[in-house]
């Protein structure tokens, strides 16, 4: 598969495998997650395999180990490894390494029997960037408030370029908004549910207004093949701080809280200035009847109302 005229057979490999389970193995994975490729042409040791990466039918792939050595000129080389069985790791999956992965061996420079095809589609889910006050627009958790709407997109990113109904109907495989139960979530009318296709991904929205019994809620983009269950994304629910503050104290205990406040500090101004009349008031008559070798300091009256504080 080194020249273009190879390259443009993949799509129709793509299909062959998907629709028979021959000519290349499918591998459907969440974002996030560790995965292994199976290298099922591998030889006695790992020097003889290259792995190659193609993302676009029509372009060259490009070479992830050589021989057994790992090429560190990649961008994602660090979350590459090759096992023992000479399968492909790579750790921290992303949207970004959906494709085609090709083990090849080669022995004193020459290709030694036919490719190891791994098709490697990618489940992603990510967060309208206006229903969350995070920065962030692709979290399995995000703070957000109650009575906002919240618009979650679950896409699936695949080397074979299919639409959802294509991957539906021919392909048997479907993606699904579900609750913690499992219940899929077009049975409910508080929700709205569309998909949509683009050149590499299949992708299916959820819409819904949040309601204060959302906080800590799961939902689930799910993706079955055949009906069997092959992975999902999950995506909670987090209220902020500030929200969850704001709901919980009614208005009315507040106005109540602080007419309390108020009545409180009225009272002990009137006791202040009470207590304040009566020290003026002996010191008055102690002026008058004699001056003692203390008259030049200050007289302070002890409150009965208040607590005791130091003279300031």
């Amino acid at each position: 598969m080194s020249d273009k005229c190879d390259l443009c057979l993949l799509g129709l490999i793509i299909l062959s495998s998907l629709l028979t389970g021959t000519s290349g193995v499918n591998v459907f994975i969440s974002s996030g997650e560790n995965v292994s490729l199976s290298c099922n042409n591998a030889l006695s040791d790992c020097k003889s395999t290259t792995w190659i990466y193609y993302r676009l039918i029509f372009l060259a792939g490009v070479e992830l180990i050589t021989l057994g050595i790992k090429n560190k000129d990649t961008e994602r080389h660090e979350r590459l490894s090759l096992k023992p069985d000479c399968s492909l790791n790579i750790k921290n999956v992303t949207e970004e390494d959906y494709g085609l992965y090709t083990c090849r061996q080669y022995v004193n420079g020459q290709k030694q029997g036919p490719d190891a095809d791994v098709f490697l589609h990618v489940l992603h889910v990510s967060v309208s960037p206006s229903s969350s006050s995070s920065s962030s627009s692709s979290s399995s958790q995000t703070e957000i408030s109650p009575g906002r709407s919240v618009t979650l997109s679950c896409q699936l990113y695949s080397f074979a370029g299919f639409s959802c109904d294509h991957w539906v109907s021919s392909v048997g495989v479907e993606l699904l908004w579900v609750n913690q139960a499992g219940v899929d979530l077009k049975t409910d009318s508080r929700y709205q549910i569309s998909s949509s296709s683009d050149q590499y991904r299949c992708i299916i929205t959820l819409t819904t207004t949040l309601l204060n019994e959302d906080d800590n809620r799961e939902w689930r983009c799910q993706l079955t093949h055949r009906n069997q269950v092959k992975t999902s994304v999950r995506y909670t629910v987090k209220y902020s701080a500030q929200a969850d503050s704001t709901t919980a104290v009614n208005p009315s205990t507040q106005v109540i809280v602080i007419s309390v406040a108020a009545d409180a500090v009225l009272l002990l101004a009137l006791l202040w200035l009470i207590c304040r009349k009566r020290a003026d008031n002996k010191r008055g008559t102690g002026d008058s009847a004699v001056k003692d070798e203390n008259d030049h300091k200050g007289t302070y009256e002890t409150c009965p109302f208040l607590p005791l504080q130091e003279p300031m």
